[in-house]
């Protein structure tokens, strides 16, 4: 038992190493750089702000290192069904345009919720491939003066927005 924990350190160890010795010669590098001349007094600021960007640099490189190691990762704008939604102007008067980008062909549903959360009216609810898309729906005063939310659903995603209309 004590010599498959021994090997089993072992291994963590040159593993760790590998990934540390990248890390290490970026800032032996910046290091070197830096002993050989003086630094005055006004150049300490920079010195120090290009000293942290280094080393957020080489911590980013070093983690994303790890990025497909794990099977759990945080999703990113590309795995996203439904993004960048815009709803304008606002305050709405007598129509609504909304704009936004599908990340795949999915189903959408658009639909105007009162303060209590209660759906007021259903504006869109078709499918639609991928793409950028944009919308203008008349209100035809079927909305009274007041706070509402646009609940734009996209797949299992969905996006609210706050508007006023007046």
């Amino acid at each position: 038992m004590r010599k498959f924990l021994h090997h089993i350190v072992i291994m963590l160890a040159i593993g760790s190493a590998a990934f540390v010795g990248n890390a290490g010669a970026a800032l032996a590098s910046t290091a070197m750089a830096d002993t050989s001349r003086v630094v005055k007094a006004s150049e300490v600021k920079t010195s120090t702000a290009v000293e942290l960007s280094t080393e957020k640099r080489v911590q980013r490189s070093f983690f994303s290192s790890f990025r497909n190691f794990f099977p759990f990762r945080n999703v990113t704008q590309d795995d996203k069904v439904l993004s960048g939604v815009k709803v304008f102007p606002n305050p709405i008067v007598d129509q609504i345009s909304l704009s936004y980008r599908l990340g795949k062909q999915s189903s959408v549903s658009i639909k105007v919720m009162d303060a209590l959360g209660n759906e007021v009216m259903t504006l869109f609810s078709q499918e639609l491939d991928a793409g950028p898309q944009s919308h203008v729906f008349e209100t035809n005063n079927k909305l009274t003066n007041g706070f509402y939310f646009i609940r734009v659903s996209a797949g299992s995603e969905t996006v609210v927005k706050r508007i006023s209309v007046l």
